[in-house]
């Protein structure tokens, strides 16, 4: 069984939920059971899931089963959802009882809150090794999905269990979704050290959403910059939470003051602040920086997780040694994800990547062996903890407005060139409506022309100049 699920204690709680519902551990066995029997060939499945018991249930169980899940938002946009079933055609789909994208079909079978149904597509071939499947960019519409295997899975509860000291006794709040690599990451590391997740939807500006982590007992947070700009907000250092011990942040850069004032509150009550790094290419989780370097390297993502390894390469590929040379990073492990599907075909694919993985991202390494990220190599932002291609983006304001348009960014602000004054509200609107981020992550400015070289190639770096 993965996670070596089979080895804690039946009666022993795996996930709590917001609503009150309970799963043990013996019964996220069962259902892996139960699916073995329900599916009898090896599928691909669509999960659509929420935070609560049965989308952890029906994640780890399909992959227990040797089922092939691409986990899902359960409230995917109707028209990504579509464009997604009409590329992948899975012969099953599961998601929460009344979700209308499972109406139309033959149930199969209900288990925890959530309905299994057949589409009537064929099966398809698929590696494996092939453990689950991702979405690489939230929301964006992209069908590019990051292929996982086992091996993966059990590599990452490894590594994060061991620089978290996880225990049975941790209860973790699990408040970041379960399609997004960090968010599933905390479910098999803590299933790994036989802890309890504590599932929630509930939002953070909710007050049933304090109760429940009070009255639970939440041992650990995490979360990415968005999510700490929202504590800050919600007087967090004033909460009597004498249970919490470990907060962690991941998602990306968080800005200095802020970051400060988790430092020294983490300081002053005797918790944890603990920031780490990583991809969804490499299983969530690749770097981590510990407590007690939480101020004095402030900025930097640490060093590699145990059993992995990072190193940064120059323009030639070849390794870097000296302190402070900024080069691409790229890192080594067992966690590094087999590689990318685009389309059906692609699931036959075995492992393109070998444990080797060019990050894309330019950084460097101080004195004490502590990178530092200083940008990106390629055309990608990570906006409130969530990665945004800005060539999908452009293809967002394209497909819905017939005008020119070119992206550029950093982590803090995606700006979209227009050359049409009299849509820049809508096309803001369309750019939240599509990524699901707040409006001031976008800033629209109309220019007479896109800039472009006689190729016709957009000139990015005078964009940049003008930004």
């Amino acid at each position: 069984m993965i996670l070596n699920l089979d080895k804690q204690p039946r009666e022993a709680l795996a996930a709590i939920d917001a609503a009150g519902n309970q799963l043990t551990y013996g019964e996220l066995c069962y259902i892996s059971k139960m699916l073995e029997t329900a599916m009898p060939f090896r599928s691909l499945l669509f999960l659509l899931t929420e935070n609560n018991v049965g989308g952890i249930a029906w994640s780890i169980g399909c992959m227990g089963a040797k089922q092939v899940p691409l986990i899902l938002n359960a409230h995917t946009e109707e028209g990504l959802f579509h464009n997604l079933m009409e590329i992948y055609r899975p012969p099953y789909l599961c998601a929460p009882i009344g979700n209308p994208f499972v109406a139309s079909y033959k149930v199969i079978m209900e288990a925890f809150g959530y309905v299994l149904v057949a589409t009537g597509n064929e099966p398809c071939p698929m590696h494996e090794e092939l453990s689950h499947l991702l979405p690489t960019s939230g929301s964006t519409g992209s069908p590019k999905l990051v292929r996982h295997k086992y091996a993966n899975i059990e590599a990452a509860a490894l590594n994060i269990s061991t620089f978290f000291e996880l225990t049975s006794q941790d209860r973790p709040l699990l408040v970041l979704p379960l399609y997004y690599t960090m968010g599933l990451s905390i479910v098999f590391s803590h299933l790994y050290a036989g802890a309890t997740v504590l599932a929630t939807n509930q939002s953070m500006t909710d007050r049933a959403f304090w109760q429940f982590l009070k009255e639970q007992k939440a041992t650990s947070f995490t979360g990415v910059p968005y999510s700490y700009e929202i504590l800050n907000l919600m007087r967090f250092f004033r909460m009597d939470l004498p249970d919490l011990q470990l907060l962690t942040q991941g998602g990306g850069k968080m800005p200095k003051a802020l970051n400060q004032k988790f430092v020294d509150y983490c300081k002053s009550t005797g918790k944890r602040w603990i920031a780490t790094y990583g991809q969804s290419e490499g299983t969530a989780r690749m770097a981590w920086l510990p407590a007690e370097w939480a101020e004095s390297k402030m900025g930097s993502i640490g060093r590699a997780v145990p059993n992995g390894e990072m190193f940064l390469i120059d323009s030639e590929g070849n390794t870097i040694t000296e302190p402070n040379v900024q080069g691409e990073m790229c890192y080594r492990g067992k966690n590094v994800t087999m590689g990318y599907a685009r389309q059906r075909e692609d699931l036959l694919l075995g492992d393109e990547r070998n444990g080797f993985l060019k990050t894309g991202d330019l950084a460097y390494q101080d004195e004490d062996g502590c990178f530092y990220i200083v940008g990106r190599m390629g055309r990608f932002l990570k906006l409130f903890g969530m990665r945004i291609g800005l060539d999908e983006c452009e293809q967002i304001i394209k497909a819905k407005f017939p005008i020119e348009c070119a992206c550029v960014g950093n982590d803090e602000k995606m700006t979209a060139y227009i050359t049409d004054e009299k849509l820049s509200a809508s096309v803001k609107e369309e750019l939240v409506e599509k990524t699901k981020l707040v409006a001031t992550a976008f800033e629209v400015k109309v220019i007479p022309a896109i800039p472009k070289n006689e190729a016709g190639k957009v000139l990015y770096s005078k964009l940049e100049i003008i930004n």
